[in-house]
């Protein structure tokens, strides 16, 4: 998967001017509706009984606490009850509430829709039932307002939760959470929770790579934004779990297992462009430009390190062992070949960040370059101390190899970084950047010039993520 994601600013405080209150007696027949700064989307599937109440609620928790325009935009996926004409009264109703339908069911495919056409800076979701504290709302979005995170996740999990539900769901929920710490290696605490934020800009760019338009929308945009170095915040929730929930779980189960499995499998062969969303916003302090300092040259350093340690290791153990059926020379010719094969590939996706597999034979060849200029060196060593001394022991000869290896491993790591692996930004390979648009054209910036989607949808959208949801959307007549 290819995408041309481009480059997102530094994450700033969205401006203090947009918290203004809204005119209590209305915007005037001339002034534009304010443009919201969060856009709440409750994903239904009839829901007709509880959605009137439900929106009722959160529109007046919204509208007693929240310091920020907003909106609340019911997404109705494909209902075959009365819940898209309760959306269409609420609208009509309620200027801060839109509707929004979609012809298929999905709740990624509608949280997807929803959030690619927002004009708002923060996008939520909450499941229509409430089940989470509405206190936890200000607290979700605000390190999104504030610039500081990317994401933020209501998490059940956390310590200080306070969580009423059922056994069942609750082994359900901490069963899957830790096959998404043992086969993803996730760091959050809680992938389902119906309680999520995301910043507009970064979603942007995030949505085009997840694939799944269901129930496991959720964690494979939290694996993804993890990977890719997204900061996401996580905030402790009261839930009380809903008994008329229409979920149904060992589909959903089943659905989010089959997720894991295709996404790990795509993260374990590089077929994911994380390295488009790797470090987009150019505010990470470890990137700032220091006086005769390369950037990136600490993290590489320490990368190229713990990569050379091991395979330092495993070098002397592949020498001792094949030493014992051959000569030193070849015994240690040998012992470089298996170990620089390794070191390269360790070292090409580790510290230098290179995935997938373009020009994966090519960084094999040059490798194989560096490792004759290693082999060069040791052999070199070996035949000294063999010329000083007619039969050295084993000890001397392994610190001859250590002592020989430090100074091939300095000069290794020069040759990676200037030729091997060439900062990005000076590699004019052509192939390269035949995935690339060189002149992408930039997004337009939210704001009062980018026209909100009207008040009511009747959509009907392809599978296809490569679309713009705004060529799928026509308005209702």
């Amino acid at each position: 998967m290819r995408t041309n994601l481009g480059n997102l600013p530094a994450r700033q405080h969205l401006p203090a001017v947009a918290a203004a209150p809204q005119d209590p007696a209305g915007p005037g027949p001339s002034s534009p509706p304010a443009r919201p700064v969060l856009d709440v989307v409750v994903p239904v599937y009839n829901e007709e009984r509880d959605l009137e109440p439900s929106v009722r609620r959160l529109h007046a928790h919204l509208s007693d606490t929240f310091p920020y325009p907003f909106r609340i935009t019911v997404a109705d996926n494909a209902s075959t009850d009365l819940t898209s004409a309760v959306a269409k009264a609420l609208a009509a109703e309620l200027p801060e509430v839109e509707s929004f339908r979609l012809e298929r069911k999905g709740r990624g495919l509608a949280l997807r829709t929803v959030w690619s056409a927002s004009d708002a800076p923060v996008l939520a979701y909450m499941d229509v039932d409430l089940s989470t504290d509405l206190n936890a709302l200000l607290p979700l979005v605000a390190p999104l307002i504030s610039g500081h995170s990317d994401l933020a996740i209501g998490s059940r999990l956390a310590r200080s939760s306070r969580v009423v539900r059922g056994a069942k769901r609750e082994f359900i929920s901490r069963a899957y959470n830790l096959i998404l710490r043992g086969s993803l290696a996730a760091r959050f605490s809680d992938a389902q929770c119906g309680f999520k934020a995301i910043r507009g800009d970064v979603a942007q760019r995030l949505l085009p790579m997840v694939e799944d338009s269901g129930w496991f929308f959720d964690t494979e945009m939290l694996v993804l934004a993890e990977r890719a170095g997204l900061r996401i915040h996580e905030v402790p929730v009261d839930w009380v779990d809903d008994p008329d929930s229409s979920v149904d779980i060992v589909r959903t189960a089943a659905d989010d297992l089959r997720g894991v499995w295709r996404v790990g499998r795509a993260l374990a062969t590089g077929q994911l462009a994380l390295d488009r969303l790797r470090r987009p916003f150019g505010d990470d302090p470890r990137d700032r430009e220091l006086p005769g300092v390369p950037a990136g040259l600490a993290r590489q350093l320490v990368g190229f390190c713990v990569v050379g340690a091991l395979s330092t290791l495993v070098y002397l153990a592949l020498f001792s062992l094949f030493r014992l059926g051959t000569g030193s020379q070849v015994a240690n010719a040998l012992a470089l070949l298996v170990s620089a094969l390794g070191n390269t590939a360790a070292n090409r996706r580790l510290t230098f960040g290179v995935r997938g597999r373009d020009r994966a034979v090519r960084h094999q060849a040059q490798g194989l370059v560096v490792f004759a200029i290693g082999l060069a060196l040791t052999s070199g060593s070996l035949a000294a101390l063999h010329a000083a001394s007619a039969r050295p022991d084993h000890s001397s000869e392994l610190a001859v190899l250590i002592a020989a290896n430090l100074a091939a491993t300095v000069l290794r790591f020069l040759l990676f970084r200037a030729w091997v692996f060439p900062d990005p930004v000076l590699d004019t390979n052509p192939a390269a950047d035949a995935h690339s648009d060189p002149d992408p054209a930039p997004d337009p910036a939210p704001g009062p010039g980018r026209e909100p989607y009207p008040a009511t949808y009747d959509v009907g959208i392809d599978r296809g993520h490569g679309l713009d949801p705004h060529d799928d959307l026509r308005r209702a007549r």
